[in-house]
């Protein structure tokens, strides 16, 4: 997804055309490999946290 200025101050907010082989290096190498599983532990504690 892209914003796309329209006019002065005036954005849209559309789907980008790019490949999505544009996105490799853009993060660097991550730093631990973690599991869905452990991602949604850590999701869930931010979100109970949050509220």
């Amino acid at each position: 997804m892209e914003f796309v200025e329209i006019a002065a101050g005036r954005y849209e907010f559309i789907a980008a055309t790019r490949s999505v082989t544009a996105l490799k290096g853009m993060f660097g190498q991550p730093r631990k490999t973690v599991s869905i599983e452990e991602m949604n532990a850590v999701i869930a504690k931010r979100g109970a946290a949050a509220r």
